[in-house]
């Protein structure tokens, strides 16, 4: 058993070897050796490509507002391993992380020994979040971000009050397919019976399989630019500002202080959410507190504004839907700018045309890898690039440090990709500044 945080996070870790692992056969074996903990939690369920992480703090940030005290499960991780799993959007401490780690660990040992083969990391901290919110620190409702697609994702064994459907966009394609349509039905897997389905899909194929989904489970669906809209949509300096509609119900002024179209899109479902956990499931939340809650979401690593003298930003853009919208706002926002882009990626995604879309954008552009098993070469970036003017560094951390260093005051540095990287930068600046 463990003693000590480091011990528990190690054995975590370790079960990295193992890969992803899709299936729900050792998370109910799991589940019910803990006595089923997810049947003993009110919870709501957001899957789709983008979107998720900033959905589930608009959302997360209302109910808060409404007072009820809110547990979320993300990921990957920001700032500290612990947010994975949090109480209004404060991690769990580092005893509680042992804690959790003793309760899982036998089982995991257990599990090794059967046909089903032991869990993976996802699976094991999934667990514990379960047994976290359950039994250690029960919560008025848990917010459960899906790993990776739906159907098979860890995540899946929950009995949500509602579940939520961002976007589809082609990522993880190795795991769940290589079109829209092939996608959208992994997702489409959270859907449970007769629970309220919110989805911003926007492919006819991808959402005709979701609806085909929903019409089996009788799910009634809400659908973002039918059934609510974003009207009045204006980017203001602090961030976006729009009025969402349901029918005849309008709230005006909705205000965002994370930047871009998509990040309205993330709030109106949030909104939509809200609504519906109170027209259905009893909640009581004002629209003056949907208001608060969405100005008060801050959701790190998304076009965030680490200084503004000189001007740095960070974006954790891992894919093609993620890069695109992140050139759109550089392009509207900073026209007149001379853009610089640090860019490092997982080698398992689509990367030609995320830097294809990046070297349109970017003045100059550099290429780095970081410490991570599934990190790309900044080599194999680098070669990838038609930019006149990239660059690849063996340092990203000197290649952060001198590129801030050279900044003019018409220059933005932008430092882009991997959430696993953006993790890592974050750590750094934090305690470069």
């Amino acid at each position: 058993m463990f003693q000590t945080y480091e011990e528990a996070l190690h054995w975590i870790h370790s079960r990295l070897r193992l890969g992803i692992k899709p299936g729900l056969s050792r998370m109910e074996w799991m589940m019910e050796k803990l006595d089923h903990p997810e049947q003993k939690i009110k919870s709501v369920h957001i899957g789709g490509t983008n979107g998720k992480g900033s959905t589930v703090t608009y959302l997360r940030s209302i109910l808060e507002q409404a007072g009820y005290e809110t547990g979320t499960f993300t990921s990957p991780y920001i700032e500290q391993f612990n947010e994975r799993i949090s109480r209004n959007g404060i991690p769990i401490t580092d005893e509680e992380i042992v804690k959790l780690a003793n309760a899982i660990y036998p089982l995991s040992i257990e599990l090794e020994a059967t046909e089903l083969g032991g869990p993976s990391e996802f699976e094991i901290i999934t667990a514990m979040a379960m047994y976290y919110f359950a039994e250690m620190h029960p919560v008025d409702v848990v917010i459960f971000e899906v790993g990776l697609g739906g159907r098979f994702d860890s995540t899946n064994v929950i009995h949500p009050l509602l579940a939520i459907i961002t976007n589809i966009g082609l990522d993880h394609t190795q795991f769940l397919g290589n079109t829209y349509e092939e996608i959208a039905f992994e997702k489409a897997g959270i859907i449970k019976r007769e629970k309220s389905l919110i989805t911003a899909v926007k492919q006819p194929g991808a959402r005709e399989v979701i609806m085909k989904r929903a019409m089996e489970m009788n799910a009634p669906v809400y659908l973002l630019n039918k059934d609510f809209t974003i009207k009045d949509h204006q980017s203001i300096e602090s961030g976006e500002i729009f009025t969402w509609q349901h029918g005849n119900q309008e709230l005006k002024n909705a205000a965002i202080t994370m930047f871009g179209r998509h990040q309205t899109e993330n709030a109106a479902l949030a909104i939509m959410a809200a609504m519906l956990l109170q027209k259905e499931h009893g909640f009581r939340i004002e629209e003056t507190t949907i208001l608060e809650g969405l100005k008060a979401a801050f959701w790190p690593g998304r076009f965030e504004i680490v200084t503004k003298n000189p001007l740095l930003i960070l974006d954790g853009a891992h894919n093609e839907e993620g890069i695109t919208a992140l050139t759109n706002e550089l392009s509207k926002r900073y026209a007149d700018k001379t853009i610089k882009i640090i860019f490092s990626a997982l080698a398992d995604k689509k990367l030609d045309k995320m830097i294809q879309k990046l070297d349109e954008t970017a003045h100059e552009i550099s290429f780095v890898s970081f410490d991570y098993p599934r990190a790309s070469k900044a080599e194999t970036l680098y070669s990838l690039s038609g930019s006149p003017h990239k660059k690849m560094a063996k340092d990203w951390k000197r290649a952060i440090t001198t590129e801030y260093a050279s900044l003019k005051e018409n220059d933005i540095l932008v430092v882009t990709g991997s959430l696993y990287f953006i993790s890592q930068v974050k750590a750094f600046l934090r305690d470069m500044m």
